[in-house]
């Protein structure tokens, strides 16, 4: 099911405290599963691997206001090497992307928020 805006979601971006055991720690909130956290909030996503990032997650990302520059790809426990095909997808929105394992993605975004850079990510759980 595709993400919406109007969808339950926490309405900021947020440092994340703690992840793993599937799943992530924000402030005083807890959420097993996948998330997008963008510019303008932070939501659930249904994406149990990094391979089923499609256009519909990517119009999501892409409509994220401010827009997102930069987008982080927390491929859990394993690495993951963009296609060039979702690489391209991304630059014609604007969006430079980079892939990483989860822990190490969400260090990235902990440091680009506290910058306040325009970044985002799609961080899928270690288990």
């Amino acid at each position: 099911m595709p993400l919406d805006r109007a969808d339950r979601h926490l309405p900021r971006p947020a440092l994340i405290d703690s992840y793993g055991d599937g799943g992530f720690r924000l402030g005083d909130l807890s959420h097993r599963g996948a998330l997008v956290c963008l510019t303008d909030g932070i939501w659930a996503a249904d994406i149990a691997a990094p391979e089923a990032i499609g256009d519909d997650l990517i119009a999501f990302v892409a409509g994220s206001t401010p827009p997102v520059e930069h987008l982080l790809i927390g491929s859990g426990a394993a690495p993951w090497i963009v296609p060039d095909a979702l690489r391209a997808r991304l630059r014609e929105h604007g969006m430079v992307v980079e892939s990483m394992t989860t822990g190490p993605a969400v260090r990235t975004w902990n440091m680009l928020l506290v910058e306040r850079r325009r970044v985002g990510a799609i961080l899928l759980p270690v288990l």
